[in-house]
């Protein structure tokens, strides 16, 4: 692999400023000197073109990518010809919702629904196409000038139909803790609605500035999800009305039988929040019970989570994930 650098030329692209760096790749901003268009360029740092767990979330990543094609989803350019390994995909003006939340920390009711609508359209989409994204939260939400969004970010996607991946290969399975589902908790594969869960927590976070279930570590939020009820989006913010907490709660149904059974569905009672029937809830009256999850139970997730041990490319992979660095522009960090 060629080392690149700013005024540098990739194939029929120039290389004009680095966007994000994290411990797997670079992303620059380029130019198409075909077209003259800008594109966003993600190029692999040398060392991870030998990690396999990596080779295979870059090649879903850009496999699903050239396969979709929604105003709601970052499309990734096709093209076989190319001299090294490296991802094209389109220029987008904007910046992660992530940075939008930092900022704001609680969003306006009718803003946080515009986004939220934004994001379930993009879903009911990449649904009906036979893929889960498995990985949804405001990092992997770009956000423009006018609340439009972008999803982005495919890299542990799932296709329909694809093999089944365990729990205990948490690289190549799990989301952010945060906004997992409570069936890939226990470690099943989880499907569209495992993404309306996360989107439902996008949701209440949004709304009162803080994730439904919160611990010390991953395992203690993960089992706060399965134990406990959250705080009532009402208490924490009263502009939140009864319907929108009660959409909430539809999309936060620990049962995924019991939650919206599409992304079509969410965004319809979100649309029409008049006609949506408030539930008298258990959970709105003993959300202050905390229950402790027994020593057995808790063993038992984190068995699920080591065996069998990652290998030392997972490992790698784990300690060079989380490290990124955002510059200015392409959305994660204009």
């Amino acid at each position: 692999m060629i080392l690149l650098h700013v005024g540098d030329q990739l194939d029929h692209y120039v290389i004009e400023k680095l966007i994000a760096r994290s411990g797997m790749a670079s992303i620059f901003r380029g130019t198409d000197t075909r077209t003259g268009k800008p594109v966003a360029i993600k190029i692999p740092h040398p060392e991870m073109e030998s990690d396999p767990v990596f080779f295979d979330r870059f090649q879903r990543e850009h496999d699903i990518g050239t396969k979709l094609d929604h105003p709601g989803v970052m499309k990734v350019m096709a093209d076989d010809d190319r001299s090294q390994l490296y991802m094209v995909m389109e220029w987008v003006e904007g910046r992660l919702l992530r940075q939008l939340l930092n900022e704001q920390k609680v969003l306006p009711p009718d803003r946080a629904v515009k986004i939220t609508l934004g994001i379930a359209h993009a879903l009911d989409y990449i649904h009906r196409h036979g893929v889960v994204h498995r990985d949804l939260k405001p990092e992997n939400v770009m956000i423009d000038a006018h609340d439009n969004i972008k999803l982005i970010d495919f890299g542990i996607a799932a296709n329909a139909g694809a093999r089944r991946l365990t729990f205990a290969k948490l690289s190549a399975t799990m989301g952010t803790p945060d906004y997992i589902s409570p069936e890939q908790v226990k470690g099943k594969r989880g499907d569209a609605r495992s993404d309306l869960y996360a989107l439902g927590v996008m949701l209440y976070e949004m709304l009162t500035g803080k994730v439904p279930f919160q611990g010390p570590n991953p395992f203690a939020i993960m089992n706060d999800r399965l134990l406990n009820n959250p705080v009532p989006p009402r208490e924490v913010n009263p502009e939140i009305s009864p319907q929108l907490q009660e959409v909430i709660y539809r999309a936060l149904e620990r049962d995924p039988r019991k939650r919206y059974a599409n992304a079509h569905e969410f965004a319809w009672d979100l649309e029409h929040q008049d006609q949506v029937g408030v539930a008298d809830r258990a959970e709105l009256r003993d959300w202050k019970q905390r229950r402790s999850p027994l020593m057995r139970r808790v063993l038992f997730y984190i068995a699920m989570a080591l065996i069998p041990i990652p290998s030392p490319y997972e490992l790698a992979y784990f300690r060079a994930r989380p490290r990124y660095v955002y510059v200015r522009g392409f959305g994660p960090g204009k």
